[in-house]
């Protein structure tokens, strides 16, 4: 792509080996450790699935017991296969009985390696068909049906009951949405389990389960027929069960997942070490599945001015892309975030929005990039409030955004009602239509206002990125370099679930997903 910005191939280079250097070195740090969720998520890899009498999750239990006996460091899959070969059981039985009460997996013999590795080949290969199916399923649809074109109307639902969630989703396809993501319900990302079953009762969103996944799932596939356009569904794996709800999308079939390197750590003050060790495997699912991650950018754009922080989600931005690279996801697959947040009542507001939309186009060319509507200065006025959102859409479609997620006119005032969607999504519709190749008609001016602050917000990236670098990315983020939030390495929820590997760990799923074995 010939930038219309003028930007310097060579500067943006440097900004990806800065990025990379930090990744990297926090991927030395995230090989050597595992953490509950990691292990849970091999307990459902493995089969394992449903919950005890007390509603405890099996997964919670099994590594919950195997930590508060001081050896979950050798990691699940070890005291699982170890118990395959003693009993001849599924994984799914064992812990059935785990639960109960009458197996202990510590005091199970200790089988020879290759035994073990025996016994649970066949649970790693029908776990990887699962997702592989999903997975083609999909690309199945797109080769046949097809989808709506780019930027994709994207819209929420957020009744708290997923089977309210069904009517207005399939509601919201019929108006012309691509992609419906499900709110998680108020708190979820700080619960250390993932609840079962499907659920009626959420708080300003919808629990995160499985059995909620295949009932939306289910129903976007029947409305997607229906309408001859496939619908991509979108929910949240962030918090302290991200890779856990990742494993859980791919084997039901989900498209799109918030899965951020960082969110966590700024806006719900989960540990940091933690965030970044299960952000990795999470990832991996998530490229494997095929998924299209969704990072958080935008919300720095909340905390921090958008005009004097905008260098911070390009920085960002690019420590996301190398992590998520390390983890096998491909370029197409990252919805890398940011945001239409400037002050409305700045002169020239728009321009800055502007360049930096473009800008972010034209150093992330590949990716489906997610674009967030104004928020931060909504006011309750929804005349202005859609006004707003329509100078955002025109963004969105002249500098080739990849994701929009509609802004809504009542913004501010309540979750959106069905109709509030409408509006939304024929402001966006008529823009589109409108302005679809107007981006291939505008060059911007030489010295003008529009290049001039894209190379400002680059320069500005890059001597972030060269602090960060200096002081490694846990650092960086004690001094509050990101979103003006401080946190601490040792600080935070859930530091108390990561475990050094052991000499026994083993997790197969992770070169299988990548390709390399």
């Amino acid at each position: 792509m010939e930038s219309k910005l003028g930007l310097d191939k060579r500067i943006i280079e440097r900004a990806r080996s800065l990025s990379a250097h930090i990744a990297g070195e926090i991927q030395n740090f995230v090989d050597g450790y595992t953490t509950v969720t990691v292990e849970r998520t091999l307990c459902r890899l493995m089969g394992i699935d449903g919950v005890d009498k007390e509603q405890i999750p099996l997964p919670n239990i099994l590594t919950d017991k195997l930590k508060a006996a001081g050896v979950l460091s050798e990691g699940v899959l070890y005291f699982l296969a170890n118990a395959i070969v003693s009993t001849g059981l599924s994984p799914q039985s064992i812990a059935e009985m785990v639960a109960d009460g009458s197996v202990d997996l510590t005091r199970i013999p200790v089988a020879a390696k290759d035994k073990r590795d025996q016994v649970i080949a066949p649970y790693i290969k029908k776990s990887i068909s699962i997702i592989k199916e999903k997975r083609e399923k999909r690309e199945k649809y797109l080769s046949t049906i097809g989808e709506g074109s780019k930027p994709y109307l994207y819209v929420i639902v957020a009744t708290g009951n997923i089977f309210e969630d069904v009517v207005q989703a399939e509601a919201a396809a019929r108006q012309g949405a691509d992609i419906i993501a499900v709110i998680r319900t108020t708190g979820q990302s700080l619960l250390d389990y993932v609840p079962y079953g499907a659920t009626t009762e959420g708080f300003g969103g919808t629990f995160a389960t499985q059995e909620n996944f295949r009932i939306m799932r289910s129903a976007l596939d029947k409305t997607g027929e229906e309408l001859n356009r496939y619908i991509r569904l979108c929910n949240y794996c962030s918090g302290l069960c991200m890779p856990e709800i990742a494993v859980m999308g791919a084997i039901e079939g989900l498209d799109v997942m918030l899965n951020d390197a960082l969110y966590g750590i700024l806006f719900r003050d989960i540990n940091m070490q933690r965030t970044l060790i299960d952000q990795f495997f999470s990832r991996v699912i998530n490229g494997f599945a095929g998924v299209i991650i969704n990072t958080g950018e935008d919300n720095y754009l909340t905390t921090a001015d958008a005009y004097q922080q905008a260098h911070t989600v390009l920085a960002s931005d690019l420590i996301n892309e190398q992590l998520a690279l390390l983890a096998g996801l491909s370029q197409e697959q990252m919805g890398l975030g940011h945001a239409f947040e400037m002050d409305p009542e700045m002169e020239n507001g728009f321009l800055y929005e502007l360049s930096q939309a473009q800008m972010t186009r034209e150093i992330f060319p590949n990716a489906p990039l997610k674009y967030m509507p104004p928020t931060k200065f909504m006011t309750g006025n929804i005349f202005k409030g859609h006004i707003q959102d329509a100078l955002f859409n025109i963004i969105g479609i002249w500098t080739k955004q990849g994701i929009q997620l509609l802004g809504m006119p009542t913004e501010a005032v309540h979750t959106p009602f069905m109709s509030d969607r409408y509006l939304s999504i024929e402001n966006a519709k008529y823009i589109f239509n409108n302005m679809r190749n107007l981006s291939d008609e505008i060059e911007f001016k030489p010295g003008g206002t529009i290049r001039q602050r894209a190379h400002f917000v680059l320069n500005e990236a890059i001597s972030l990125l060269e602090k960060i670098k200096e002081l490694g990315l846990f650092a960086a983020l004690e001094d509050g370099l990101f979103a003006d939030v401080k946190r601490s390495r040792k600080g935070g929820k859930g530091l108390e679930g990561v475990l050094i590997k052991g000499k026994n760990y083993i997790n197969p799923y992770i070169d299988l997903m990548k390709g390399r074995k």
